[in-house]
């Protein structure tokens, strides 16, 4: 569920941002979509004039890092989800032809999906529709990164252990796994018109246009066990981040993906709950 109140549209051009102040220090917030067309364009005036004397850049992870402790098990995890296929064997006639039609719009053969657990062929299914549509969950944080360095301002990321999630789609229900499959095939069947009108929307500050398209991803790996958990802790990351940042005199910015950050119990939320003061974007000057 997201926070109504926090959902508006921006007075400033570009994206939307929120502000989070103790009274001495400011944390500008952009909330950042979690897909959208490579190289997009927006206006970066705001941001270029924020990063300007900013005491570090906080950005949202990435890349899911293997421990070197975990790296045996993650590839045993790997190796079993990309046993036993192909997936399409396991799919009913309308269910597969389905999958047959969508794989090979993106030039995939049955060999690539190996694997029956359907929360895997899911997730593979929604890599490879990105990649051919030319979408990506690294826009627009890996330009802002980019910028941050130039800036030579400092960046905060942090990284996980890709073992455990890959145990948890193991894990996964089959009923629960091909819910999110059933998801991931009705999106590559829409094609990438949701993904770049709400990339547009974003662009222009329209925060509730730009959460059009934040539903499919979030379904999925809410399904998987341990998912709320995982989840949890990434937004209490992302709350200390910003705390941290606010020990420290003049301003920083943080970028966090825009359900986690205006969802109930999300990053915004559980700011205002320590009591400190949110502003939203419309009433930016």
């Amino acid at each position: 569920m997201i926070v109504e109140e926090l959902v508006v549209t921006g007075r400033l051009p570009g994206p939307a941002w929120w502000t989070v102040s103790n009274g001495a220090t400011t944390v500008y917030v952009l909330g950042a979509p979690s897909l959208a067309p490579k190289h997009m364009e927006w206006d970066r005036a705001v941001f270029e004039r924020r990063l300007a004397g900013a005491s570090e850049v906080i950005l949202p992870f990435q890349d899911v890092k293997v421990r070197i402790t975990g790296a045996f098990g993650a590839a045993f995890n790997f190796l079993r989800l990309r046993s036993g296929g192909p997936f399409e064997a396991t799919l009913d006639g309308p269910a597969k032809a389905r999958f047959v039609a969508a794989r090979s719009k993106l030039g995939e053969p049955a060999s690539h999906y190996g694997t029956r657990n359907p929360l895997a062929a899911g997730l593979m299914l929604a890599t490879d529709y990105r990649e051919h549509m030319s979408l990506t969950t690294s826009d627009p944080t890996k330009l802002i990164k980019l910028l941050a360095a130039r800036a030579k301002v400092p960046v905060s990321q942090k990284s996980y252990d890709l073992g455990p999630l890959m145990g948890a789609i193991l894990r996964t229900p089959p009923a629960a796994g091909r819910a999110c499959f059933d998801e991931v095939l009705a999106q590559v069947e829409a094609g990438p018109g949701i993904t770049r009108a709400a990339a547009r929307a974003w662009a222009h500050g329209d925060v509730r246009g730009a959460l059009g398209n934040e539903r499919t991803y979030e379904r999925c790996i809410a399904l998987a066990p341990g998912a709320r958990a995982f989840d949890t802790r990434v937004k209490a990351d992302e709350v200390a981040q910003i705390e941290q940042a606010l020990k420290k005199p003049g301003h920083a910015i943080a970028v966090v993906p825009l359900r986690p950050l205006l969802a109930q119990g999300g990053v915004l939320d559980q700011l205002r709950t320590r009591g400190f003061k949110v502003t939203t974007p419309d009433e930016e000057e």
